[in-house]
């Protein structure tokens, strides 16, 4: 399987580069999973396609404003820290760039001196661990210094840094925002609940891994990053219900899909706890435990559209984004959504 076979040509300015005024008013294609089968709808219409008994998974990582810059002390060079994973004692795994400038033994200060980053390690992969000084709350004062990790693609400013997290973003964590749970509601979540759809949450906090490129030609050949997730033994019993009852259960983002698949044994029951992963889902793999997955529009030749191409087919996801194009919706983490399912 060739990277090359998930390339589609996307005109730029389908990019969103703002959030939808309303967050459930952004548009969602549907697509029949198995029937390619298509229809333009409103997010807000997304329950007229949940049954009751329907199992609705939730990602509740909630993202940090993990982009932060440092001046290096003896020298005074800029860098850019992107903060991905908490190692434990104040450590942090970090992207840092331009990399040259942050070696080993190297110290950074960030804000007005509220911290101090000391590089510790330059890891394997190229990532820097980095020990961090401060006083009070290490959240609090990332809070002063840091901003919204938006991806590179989004020129524009975020005017309100709460429209790039969730409404039920609980657990601190992510380096990016799980973006199909962008489109929800207070009131469209206590519809869904209302109508009889059981709602669990899961954890899986968001690295950059998921949105590295593919540069192995052969897509066998690619390796994920590691993510970390945790599922909740409240979250295990909702989710394992519903399959013990063959009711539907719907993967809302692919960080939920990656979750639960990872988590799942043979029959698709999953085990509560914490743990990591960095499954790497595309065609030809077999689901064990999602049947349906809200996404949003995804990159070409990326990790993210080979998942999505691997729960339908190939030829169903590139034909559903040849329309999606043709008729102006909107891509990546601020644009519209789509919903593959077995109802149409």
């Amino acid at each position: 399987m060739k990277k090359s076979d998930f390339y589609f040509d996307l005109p730029q300015e389908l990019i969103a580069q703002e959030p939808s005024e309303k967050r459930d008013h952004s548009r969602l294609l549907v697509i029949g999973k198995h029937t390619g089968r298509l229809e333009h709808r409103h997010f807000f219409d997304i329950i007229d396609y949940l049954d009751p008994g329907d199992c609705l998974v939730l990602n509740n990582s909630r993202v940090l404003p993990a982009r932060i810059y440092g001046i290096k002390k003896d020298t005074g060079a800029h860098v850019e820290f992107l903060l991905l994973n908490n190692l434990g004692s104040d450590v942090w795994e970090c992207i840092a760039g331009p990399g040259k400038r942050a070696k080993e033994g190297a110290v950074f200060t960030f804000g007005e001196n509220d911290m101090t980053g000391e590089v510790l390690e330059v890891m394997e992969n190229g990532n820097r661990k980095v020990r961090f000084t401060y006083n009070g709350i290490f959240l609090e004062t990332l809070e002063r210094i840091g901003e919204m990790p938006l991806p590179h693609y989004i020129t524009h400013e975020l005017k309100d840094r709460e429209r790039y997290q969730t409404v039920y973003a609980k657990l601190n964590g992510s380096a990016a925002a799980p973006t199909a749970g962008l489109h929800y509601t207070p009131e469209l979540l206590d519809r869904i609940r209302n109508k009889g759809v059981d709602i669990a949450q899961v954890t899986l906090h968001v690295g950059i891994g998921t949105f590295r490129p593919v540069k192995a030609e052969n897509v066998e050949d690619h390796k994920m990053h590691f993510e970390r997730y945790s599922i909740g033994e409240e979250a295990a019993a909702i989710i394992n219900a519903a399959k013990r009852d063959g009711r539907k259960i719907i993967a809302n983002g692919t960080t939920c899909c990656r979750t639960l698949e990872s988590a799942a044994d043979e029959n698709g029951f999953v085990k509560p706890g914490d743990n990591e992963t960095n499954i790497f889902i595309y065609p030809g793999y077999q689901f064990k435990c999602i049947n349906e997955l809200i996404t949003n529009f995804h990159l070409p030749e990326s990790t993210l559209i080979m998942l999505v191409s691997a729960l339908s087919s190939r030829e169903i996801i590139l034909n559903a984004y040849k329309t999606a194009i043709e008729e102006r919706y909107r891509f990546f983490s601020f644009g519209d959504a789509c919903f593959i399912t077995d109802k149409i």
